[in-house]
């Protein structure tokens, strides 16, 4: 009964870790359960036992993935720029592609828009909760305006543009964002 629970275990952690692969590497619809089930060396019904469906699947992995980026961010000492920042980076650097890579396709199914709406609100909250005790006393709408731009300034596009595109290091892009949010919140009122 142990070995079989262990051999459980295992075959779920296989499936989740191809899963993760699969819908990191291509689009949503050109998944199939065939090839989450061959990458990770059980059988189709294996896969659907355990999960159900390709959906639980993806939503499966998008929370652990969810979790642990929440996880991560939630290190950030609330109120410390270079600390909140070097940690947002770093959680770009681990997750910045994957989480492009779904933007791309939030339009395609309801499951992918709904996740990047959830990691929407949570960017915001997480802004909301490091950041503004930085913005000191101003005016509500200002205040709005300035959480706004911080959220705007810390967003994975940022990084996607400075370090895919542009070609930056990771200190450059921590810098930069940094700077930025700097200066945001050194404009006050």
């Amino acid at each position: 009964m142990a070995a079989r629970a262990a051999t459980a275990q295992v075959n779920g952690e296989r499936i989740l870790a191809a899963a993760a692969q699969l819908f990191g590497e291509q689009l949503y619809d050109q998944v199939s359960l065939d090839e989450v089930a061959a990458l990770a060396g059980v059988t189709v019904r294996t896969v659907v036992r355990r999960f159900g469906s390709k959906l639980a699947l993806f939503d499966t992995v998008a929370e652990e993935r969810a979790l642990s980026n929440r996880r991560a961010r939630e290190q950030a000492p609330v109120g410390e720029v270079d600390q909140a920042v070097r940690i947002l980076v770093d959680t770009y650097e681990r997750w910045g592609d994957l989480v492009v890579h779904l933007l791309a396709q939030e339009r395609r199914t309801a499951a992918i828009g709904n996740r990047v709406a959830a990691g929407r609100r949570y960017h915001r909250i997480w802004v909301k909760k490091t950041l503004s005790p930085l913005l000191g006393n101003m005016p509500p709408a200002l205040t709005r305006r300035r959480l706004a731009e911080l959220t705007a300034v810390t967003d994975v596009y940022v990084w996607k543009v400075l370090r895919r595109d542009l070609g930056l290091s990771r200190s450059g892009v921590e810098a930069s964002v940094g700077e930025l949010v700097k200066d945001i919140i050194a404009r006050g009122s």
